[in-house]
C-alpha cells in the first residue's frame, strides 16, 4: 500500500475521471431498500443547487430484488450502477467515489433526506476555510424534532458514539464546532482528500467506517468540521433491520478494535488495546444471561464431561470481534504503519475531540464495574481526562463596552472552554461575568498565581513589561500580537517633543521584542502581518535551526488568528439609529463607521466626501458609532475633535452627519450594524495601516454590509478581490463620493454586493479565525529555543539572540495600571524606557 491511500484496505481507484470544479457529487447506497431510496434521491433532485452542479449516483449493492430497476424508473437522471457484490457500506460508498466526477463529495444514506439547503452550506463551509477537509452535517430524525447526530464522540476503547441522540433539537446545537467525524447519514469531502487518505477502510464493512475515517483525517492535520446549518433527516436505524441485533454488535466490537489499533499511537496503544479487548468479552456476556462461569472448578466442582453448551449468538460478538482483529495481522499491521508515518496531529491533541472519552457508555452493571477497573488499572483515565488550565490576559477594561483588545480576548475564552479550565484576567477593570469561564482583575500575587498554575497563558500587550517574572516561569506562553502597538504609537505621540517620542518608541519596542523572544508561539492577524513579524523574529534570533528544523513553514512558531466573527448571525432587538437618532429616518441612507475615530484613521475625507455625496442623496447620513474610547487610559484623539470642526464647518452635523459620543455595547452592536446601508474605513497612507487589521470591517462582513475603505490593508484588498464593496485610493474626496453615491443610488447593485459579504462572513468565524490556537492548546509546548532557557535562575533568552532588554518594573502593577489611567500606552511606555538601561545586553554563557 502506498502512502497516498493511507488507512484503507484498498485504495479509492487508481483511475479517477476528470474532476469538475465547483460540482458535488452525491452517493446513496442501497441494498434492498428501494422505497426508501426513491424518496431520498427525489429529495436529493429537489435541492436549492445548480443542476449543473451536482451529480447523483445510486450504488446498488446486488440488491437482487428488482431495486436497479425500480430506482430508474422513478428517478430519472440519476446515475444507477450495479456494485457487482454486497460491498458494504464501506466498499458500495468507495465505488461511488471512484466514478464520481465533483470537486466535493457527499454521502446520504439511503434512509434519510436532506434539506434543500444541505449541499449549499457545506459548500460555503468548504470556500471559506480550505484547511476543512469533511463537513459533518446536523442529523435529525424524520420529524425534524429531536437529534441524531450534533458531534462525534469516542470511547478510549474505540467506539463512536453520539451522546445527544434523541435530545430535543432547540437551538442547543447550532453553533459550528470542530469534530473527530461526522457520521454517514449525511457527509461531504473535499473529493481530492477523500482520495488521497484511502476514503473508506473497506474491511469494516459496515459501522464506524465514518469515525474511522474522520479520526484518520484529523490525526493527519485536516480539519472535520460540524455545519449545524447542513442538515440531513434520518431514520435512525432502519437500515440495520436487514442484517439482526447480534451482527451489529459484532460488527461494533469488531470495527472499534480496526480502528483504535490503527489510529491510536504507540503510548495510547499501550493504554488501551489490552483493557479494551477484555471489555469486549465482558460486555457480550452482559448483554445475555450467559452463566461466565460454567467452567470455574469453585463455582462448579466435580467432572464435567458435556461437550457443548446453547449459547446467545450476542455473547459470542465480543469473542469473534477479538478472533477477527487477530486474524486480520500482518495486513493490519501494515496499514497501522502507513497512518503512524504519515501523522501530523499526536493523540494529545486530538484527545479533546474525543469528547467525554471516559464514559462507560453502556448501562451494564457488571461491565461498569469493569470498565471501572480496568481504566485505573493500566493508566487510562490519567492518560485521557486532564483538561487543561489556560489564562486569557488582557490589559483592557472588561465589561458592557469593550474594545477590540478586550473582545478578542473574551472570544478566545468562548472558544477555548469547550475543551479547557478557562479564565480570563484583566488587568483593568473588570464588570463582566464570564461566559463559561471566570472573568476577574488580577495584578501581583494573585496574577502569579494563576500564571504559575496553567498549563497556558495567552497574553496581549504589555503584560510581560509589567510582569517581568512571567519570562521565567515554566509555562507555554502564546503571545497575541495583531496589534503591532509600536506603529500605533508613531502616529498617536506625533504631537509629543521628539525625545519623548524616541523614549517612547525603544519602550515599545522593547516590549515587543521582550514578548517576541519569549513566547512559545505567537499569533497574528494577517498573512502580511505575518511577514513583517516574521522579519523582526529574524533579527531577534528566533528564526534559527531549532525552530526551522522542527518546522519549515515556521507555522508552529507563528500563524495566523485574524479578529472573528460570531458564529450565529446578528439578530436586531432593536433600530438603535433608524426612528431612534432624532434626524435619521427609517428611509434614510445610512453610512456607517464602525469603532471609534484614532489620529491614524482619516474621517475628513469621509466628511467632505458625504458633503459631495448629499448632493446626489439627500437622504444619506453618516453615522460615527462611538467617539470615546471604553478605556479611560486611552486619551482623546485629536483626529476626533477635528472631525466634529470640519462636520460643523460644512453644517452636516446632526443633518448629515452624527456623532455617537459615547461607545456601543458589545452585545448590542448588531442593532446599530442592522440599522446601515454601506459601512465604511478611512485611513491615510502610512506605515501603521498597512499592517493592522481592520476590526470594524469584520463586523460589517458580519452584518452584510457592502463596503468602502481606502486601500492599502489586507481587508481592503479583500475588499477588491471578493467585490464586496470598493477600495479607493487614500485621502480622493471625489474618489469616495463616486463609491458611496453608486451603492446608495442602486438598491439591486448594494443588495448583490450585501450577499456576497455575507458569504465571505462564514471564513471569519471566531471557531475558524482561532483554529491555530485551538490547535496549539491541545498540545501547547514550549518553542525548541526557549526549552533549556525557562526555569533558571535567570531567563537569558535564545541561544542565538541577545537578551531582550526587559523593562524592570518591579513595583506594585497598580502603578502601571495608574499610568495607563493617566496617558495611555505611551505615558506606561514613557515611565519605562528609562528603565531599560539598567539591563545590559549580553550574550548567555556557553
Amino acid at each position: 500500500m502506498s502512502d497516498a491511500a493511507v488507512g484503507a484496505s484498498q485504495p479509492v481507484g487508481a483511475s479517477q475521471p476528470l474532476v469538475v470544479p465547483g460540482r458535488v457529487s452525491v452517493v446513496v447506497l442501497n441494498y434492498k431498500g428501494a422505497d426508501d431510496t426513491i424518496v431520498c434521491l427525489q429529495a436529493l433532485q429537489a435541492l436549492d443547487w445548480p443542476a449543473e452542479r451536482l451529480e447523483i449516483l445510486c450504488i446498488d449493492n446486488a440488491s437482487g430484488d428488482g431495486s436497479i430497476d425500480r430506482i430508474r424508473e422513478a428517478v430519472p437522471g440519476v446515475r444507477v450502477v450495479d456494485s457487482g457484490a454486497n460491498r458494504g457500506f464501506a466498499g458500495g460508498c468507495n465505488v461511488g467515489a471512484a466514478l464520481a466526477t465533483g470537486e466535493f463529495l457527499a454521502f446520504v444514506n439511503n434512509d434519510a433526506r436532506p434539506d434543500p439547503r444541505w449541499v449549499a452550506a457545506a459548500v460555503a463551509q468548504f470556500e471559506g476555510s480550505p484547511q476543512i477537509a469533511c463537513v459533518a452535517s446536523k442529523v435529525l430524525d424524520w420529524d425534524g424534532q429531536h437529534i441524531d447526530y450534533v458531534d462525534g464522540s469516542l470511547t478510549w476503547y474505540g467506539m463512536g458514539y453520539k451522546r445527544e441522540t434523541e435530545r430535543p433539537d432547540d437551538g442547543s446545537y447550532d453553533t459550528g464546532r470542530d469534530v473527530l467525524f461526522g457520521t454517514g447519514s449525511g457527509v461531504l469531502f473535499r473529493a481530492e482528500v477523500f482520495r488521497e487518505v484511502g476514503g473508506f477502510d473497506e474491511s469494516f464493512f459496515m459501522f464506524f467506517e465514518d469515525v474511522d475515517l474522520g479520526w484518520r483525517l484529523n490525526l493527519l492535520g485536516h480539519r472535520v468540521r460540524y455545519v449545524p446549518e447542513s442538515i440531513v433527516f434520518h431514520k435512525h436505524h432502519a437500515s440495520i433491520d436487514n442484517y439482526g441485533r447480534f451482527r451489529e454488535a459484532y460488527l461494533l466490537e469488531r470495527n472499534a478494535l480496526l480502528s483504535m489499533y490503527k489510529n491510536y499511537d504507540e503510548e495510547s496503544l499501550a493504554h488501551c488495546l489490552a483493557p479494551a479487548m477484555a471489555l469486549a468479552v465482558r460486555r457480550s456476556v452482559a448483554r445475555t444471561d450467559l452463566d461466565a462461569r460454567m467452567l470455574d472448578l469453585q463455582v462448579r466442582p466435580g467432572g464435567d464431561d458435556v461437550e457443548s453448551v446453547l449459547v446467545p449468538k450476542m455473547a459470542l460478538t465480543g469473542p469473534l470481534a477479538i478472533d477477527y482483529f487477530v486474524a486480520q495481522f500482518p495486513a493490519l499491521a501494515e496499514r497501522r504503519a502507513v497512518i503512524q508515518r504519515c501523522r501530523r496531529r499526536s493523540d494529545e491533541e486530538l484527545f479533546p475531540l474525543f469528547r467525554q472519552a471516559l464514559e462507560p457508555a453502556y448501562p451494564y452493571p457488571a461491565y461498569v464495574e469493569a470498565h471501572r477497573h480496568l481504566a485505573e488499572a493500566f493508566g487510562v483515565r490519567e492518560h485521557f481526562a486532564r483538561r487543561r488550565q489556560v489564562c486569557v490576559i488582557t490589559g483592557e477594561p472588561l465589561g458592557e463596552r469593550m474594545a477590540g483588545p478586550a473582545i478578542r480576548a473574551v472570544e478566545i475564552c468562548k472558544v477555548l472552554r469547550a475543551e479547557h479550565d478557562v479564565v480570563l484576567v484583566t488587568m483593568g477593570s473588570c464588570d463582566y461575568e464570564g461566559d463559561g469561564f471566570r472573568a476577574l482583575s488580577a495584578g501581583g500575587k494573585t496574577l502569579r498565581h494563576i500564571v504559575e498554575h496553567s498549563d497556558l497563558v495567552v497574553f496581549q500587550g504589555l503584560f510581560l513589561t509589567t510582569h517581568p517574572w512571567a519570562v521565567e516561569v515554566p509555562v507555554a506562553l502564546v503571545a497575541d500580537i495583531y496589534d503591532p502597538f509600536h506603529l500605533e504609537a508613531l502616529e498617536q505621540e506625533r504631537a509629543r517633543p521628539l525625545p519623548q517620542r524616541q523614549k517612547i518608541t525603544e519602550g515599545t519596542v522593547d516590549a515587543l521584542n521582550t514578548q517576541l523572544a519569549r513566547a512559545d508561539f505567537l499569533l497574528c492577524a494577517s498573512d502580511k502581518q505575518r511577514d513583517f513579524w516574521l522579519g523582526q523574529l529574524a533579527g531577534l534570533g528566533r528564526v534559527n535551526p531549532l525552530t526551522y528544523d522542527d518546522d519549515q513553514s515556521l507555522r508552529r512558531l507563528i500563524d495566523v488568528a485574524p479578529f472573528g466573527l460570531p458564529d450565529a448571525p446578528p439578530v436586531q432587538s432593536r433600530h438603535a439609529l433608524r426612528g431612534t437618532i432624532p434626524g435619521i429616518d427609517m428611509t434614510d441612507k445610512v453610512v456607517l463607521w464602525g469603532g471609534g475615530v484614532y489620529n491614524w484613521f482619516d474621517p475628513l475625507t469621509l466628511i467632505a466626501a458625504i458633503d459631495e455625496v448629499r448632493r446626489e442623496v439627500p437622504e444619506v447620513r453618516l453615522v460615527f458609532m462611538g467617539m470615546k474610547h471604553p478605556n479611560p487610559g486611552v486619551p482623546q484623539m485629536r483626529m476626533a475633535e477635528r472631525a466634529r470642526q470640519l462636520s460643523a464647518a460644512l453644517e452636516l452635523t446632526d443633518r448629515h452627519v452624527f456623532f455617537n459620543e459615547t461607545w456601543v455595547p458589545y452585545e448590542q452592536r448588531a442593532d446599530v450594524l442592522l440599522d446601515a446601508d454601506v459601512g465604511v474605513s478611512c485611513h491615510y497612507p502610512h506605515v501603521e495601516t498597512e499592517f493592522s487589521f481592520r476590526t470594524r470591517i469584520l463586523d460589517y462582513l458580519w452584518a452584510g454590509l457592502p463596503i468602502v475603505c481606502t486601500r492599502g490593508d489586507a481587508l481592503a484588498q479583500l475588499v477588491h478581490d471578493r467585490q464586496l464593496g470598493t477600495a479607493v485610493p487614500a485621502e480622493d474626496v471625489g474618489s469616495l463620493a463616486l463609491a458611496l453615491t453608486a451603492l446608495l443610488r442602486d438598491d439591486e447593485a448594494r443588495a448583490q454586493t450585501a450577499a456576497r459579504v455575507r458569504q465571505e462572513a462564514a471564513g471569519f468565524t471566531w471557531s475558524t479565525a482561532l483554529a491555530p490556537l485551538v490547535a496549539y492548546a491541545r498540545h501547547p509546548r514550549q518553542a525548541p529555543d526557549i526549552v533549556p532557557l525557562v526555569g533558571k535562575a535567570r531567563w537569558s533568552g535564545s541561544p542565538a539572540m541577545p537578551k531582550p532588554r526587559l523593562l524592570d518594573l518591579r513595583e506594585d502593577v497598580a502603578l502601571a495600571k495608574e499610568y495607563l489611567r493617566k496617558g495611555g500606552v505611551g505615558e506606561l511606555t514613557r515611565r519605562a524606557a528609562s528603565r531599560v538601561k539598567r539591563v545590559a545586553t549580553h550574550r548567555p554563557a556557553g
